[in-house]
Order: structure tokens, then sequence, then C-alpha cells
């Protein structure tokens, strides 16, 4: 895929060896068996660490991605009273690195489903494995009961420090029905442009004061330095600085 081959020559370009992370492809993309039902791109101001770091805030779901779609995306207004405000969306979820060799894959496994008056709605589970691979590329495999099988891929690319590209696209089975992977994709554009009202206003703390629920955030952390080099531009050495 030209996506993946363009993210190999990006590491190259920043130092002299061999790429350390091999993006692994999803062999249903890569042979044709599943059809792609849509793409989208954001533009977002944010240290590059953010956006990998969402998944390790599981306690975020609640508050941020917890509210019905239909109340927008403006998380002054999401949480709101409202007609609405008792259809929910409901979230668990668990954040780890693999062991070697596969020490450059972080995993998040969530299961989402939908809550009316606080009483879950059938047929509305959907379980998803999101496989980040190396700093900026995810692979978010999910799956309902009965419509199957799909991929989104997100790619992270920096323009510049603090500015980056973010798309999205969505790979379903070629027998699922079209409006399903658009539904699908158009959930998961609403749900990031709520992330982006924060990455967009948050400050970037290198070693914040963490509680006890954050804890998966400080082992996020340590699995990203990883891919970070002596050689790398860091924004806490240079935030003070306008030679970026």
């Amino acid at each position: 895929m030209v996506v993946v081959e363009a993210y190999h020559l990006l590491l190259e370009a920043e130092e002299v060896h061999p790429p350390l992370v091999v993006v692994e492809e999803v062999e249903e993309v890569h042979t044709g068996k599943w059809r792609s039902d849509g793409f989208s791109e954001h533009v977002i101001n944010a240290h590059i660490q953010e956006v990998p770091e969402n998944a390790a805030d599981v306690a975020h779901l609640d508050q941020v991605h917890g509210p019905f779609l239909i109340q927008g995306v403006d998380l002054r207004t999401t949480n709101l009273p409202s007609f609405f405000s008792q259809v929910r969306h409901g979230w668990t979820a668990a954040w780890e690195a693999l062991p070697p060799p596969e020490e450059h894959i972080g995993v998040l496994r969530l299961s989402h489903f939908m809550t009316i008056f606080g009483c879950r709605v059938p047929l509305t589970t959907i379980n998803v494995e999101a496989r980040q691979i190396g700093p900026s590329v995810v692979h978010l495999h999910f799956q309902h009961a009965i419509f199957g099988k799909g991929v989104l891929l997100q790619e992270l690319t920096p323009i510049e420090p603090l500015l980056l590209r973010m798309t999205h696209q969505v790979w379903v089975s070629r027998w699922m029905p079209w409006f399903i992977g658009k539904l699908f994709l158009l959930g998961e554009y609403h749900q990031v442009e709520r992330d982006i009202m924060i990455w967009n206003n948050k400050r970037y703390v290198s070693k914040p004061m963490l509680v006890k629920e954050d804890e998966l955030i400080k082992k996020h952390r340590r699995w990203y330095n990883q891919f970070y080099s002596e050689n790398s531009p860091r924004y806490t050495a240079d935030r003070n600085s306008l030679d970026w």
C-alpha cells in the first residue's frame, strides 16, 4: 500500500539506518477481499505523542465519548440535559504493550455498546482491537455479531512541530451493507472531533502528576519513548525557542 511505503520512507529520512518498525499488512485489504467505504482527514495542533496516548487514557471514554453522537462535538454542550442525553455510548477498555519481538506494538482492546436509560441495547456491541504499530500507525480491527468484520487504518504525519495530519480509511468485507462501513467512519469522525477539541487546547506536560487511575498513561509513555533517538528533536528542549 502506498501509505505504508510512504511511512517507511518517513522513518528512514530521520536517520540513516533501516527502519526499526515494519508496518504489518492487513491481509484482507492487501488481497482485495475488503472494500474501502470512506476516508477522512484532520489537521491537529498537538504534540505527536498526545494522539496515540489517547489509547491509554481509558478514563476519558465515558466523559468525552459517552454522549450520543447527535449531541454534537462541542464538549461544552455534549453532556447537557436533552432529549437524547439518556442515550449513551458505553465502553470497556484495556491497553497493553506487547512483549518482544513485537515490543513496537501497543494494543487497545475495546468493547463498545449503547445504553438507553442505563439499560444496555441488544446487538449494539462492537468489539475492537486497535494495534498501534510504531509511533504513528494504527490498525483498528472491529467486529459486529451480525455485520461482520472491518478495519480502520489511521496514519499520523507530522507537518511541522505541533502540527499533525491525521487520516482514517475504513475497509469492510464486500458483503457488508454499504451504509454500515460509512456509519462506522462517521461515528469515528465525530468522536475524533471531540478529541481534537481537547488536543488543540491542551499543553503537553512531559512529567505530569498522575493519579492511580492514570497508571496506563505512565506505562504508555515508557513504551512510546522507544521511538525517540538521541537525534530526535524534543519539544521539552525547544519550547522556549522560535528556531523550530
